[in-house]
C-alpha cells in the first residue's frame, strides 16, 4: 500500500489577464467565462484582488457557483493588515477581512497567504503577536494560513521554530528576488513559482516541470524535494502528509497558465470538460 499522501492543487494567480486571451483562453470566450474555463483546466487559483481592496459577498458567491466540484481558491490576505507598522495591531483589520464574505466560499476556501513587503524585518515579539490574530475558523470551518515573508531576516530557526508553534505554513519563492526556503510547517506547502520565461512554452523547459511535478508528490507525502534551500537541514522523522498549492505566478506571466497545465498532466490531472 502507498503511504498516505495529501492533496495537490496547482494553478495561478487571478483569471483575468488579457495575454492569456487566445493564448490559454479560447477565441472568442467571453470574459465572463474565463474563471469557468480556467477552474476546469486547473485546480487552484490564488484570488489577489482581496490584498488589494476587501471583495463583496456576492462576488465570492459568483466564484463559487462557477467552479467545479472539489476547486479551491486560495486568497490573499489584505495589505491593510501586512503593511502595518505594528502588526499585532492588526486584530481589527483581520476581523474586517475575514467578514467580508470568504464564508461564502464554502469548501472552496483554501488558505490564506498573507504577503509582507520586502522592507518587512523579522521581530519575533511583533510577529508573534500578528500570529496570535489569525483565526483558526470561519462560521465552524477550519482556516488555514501562510506566510510569504520576503526579508531576509526571516531566514532562521527562530522563525521556523515560532510558524511551526502556531501551525501557520511559510510560502517557499522559486525566485531570485526573494527570500527561498523549502522548510515545511503547518499542515500543507504554499508555493509560488515565479521564474518563469516566456522562450518556454510551458514557462519552465520540461525538465523543470517534472521537477516541481515531483517535488509536489514528495512534499504531499511529506517528504523534503531534493535541490531546494532550506535554512535547516532535512531531518528524518516520521513523514507528515501535508496538502500542496502550488501557483506559477511572476515571471512571465503569460505562460503561467501553460506551465500549471504543464505541471498537472505530469502529475496526471485530466482537465475537466465545459458542458
Amino acid at each position: 500500500m502507498s503511504p498516505p499522501a495529501g492533496a495537490i492543487r496547482v494553478g495561478i494567480g487571478g483569471w483575468v489577464f488579457p495575454p492569456w486571451r487566445g493564448n490559454f483562453y479560447p477565441e472568442g470566450l467571453a470574459q465572463k467565462d474565463e474563471l469557468e474555463y480556467a477552474s476546469r483546466q486547473l485546480s487552484a487559483i490564488e484570488i489577489n484582488a482581496t490584498y488589494h481592496r476587501l471583495q463583496k459577498p456576492a462576488s465570492f458567491a459568483k466564484w463559487r457557483d462557477a467552479t467545479p466540484p472539489g476547486f479551491v481558491f486560495s486568497i490573499k490576505g489584505s495589505q491593510y493588515v501586512t503593511s502595518r507598522r505594528v502588526l499585532g495591531e492588526a486584530g481589527e483589520s483581520i476581523g474586517r477581512f475575514m467578514a467580508s464574505g470568504l464564508k461564502e466560499l464554502g469548501p472552496k476556501l483554501g488558505p490564506i497567504v498573507w504577503q509582507f513587503a520586502t522592507t518587512k524585518a523579522f521581530d519575533p515579539v511583533d510577529f508573534e503577536d500578528f500570529l496570535k490574530l489569525l483565526p483558526k475558523k470561519l462560521d465552524g470551518q477550519t482556516v488555514r494560513h501562510a506566510v510569504e515573508v520576503r526579508h531576509p531576516s526571516f531566514m532562521t530557526a527562530e522563525f521556523l521554530a515560532l510558524v511551526r508553534r502556531y501551525g501557520v505554513a511559510t510560502v517557499f519563492a522559486d525566485s531570485d528576488k526573494y527570500p527561498s526556503f523549502a522548510d515545511p510547517s503547518g499542515d500543507l506547502v504554499y508555493a509560488r513559482l515565479m521564474m518563469t520565461e516566456s522562450r518556454h512554452k510551458t514557462g519552465y523547459p520540461p525538465e523543470r516541470i517534472r521537477f516541481w511535478a515531483d517535488a509536489a508528490r514528495r512534499w504531499a507525502k511529506g517528504e523534503p524535494a531534493d535541490g531546494l534551500p532550506r535554512i535547516e537541514e532535512a531531518s528524518s522523522p516520521k513523514p507528515q502528509p501535508r496538502d500542496v498549492f502550488a501557483f506559477f505566478i511572476s515571471g512571465a506571466k503569460e505562460r503561467a497558465p501553460g506551465a500549471a497545465a504543464a505541471t498537472l498532466a505530469a502529475l496526471g490531472f485530466q482537465p475537466i470538460a465545459i458542458p
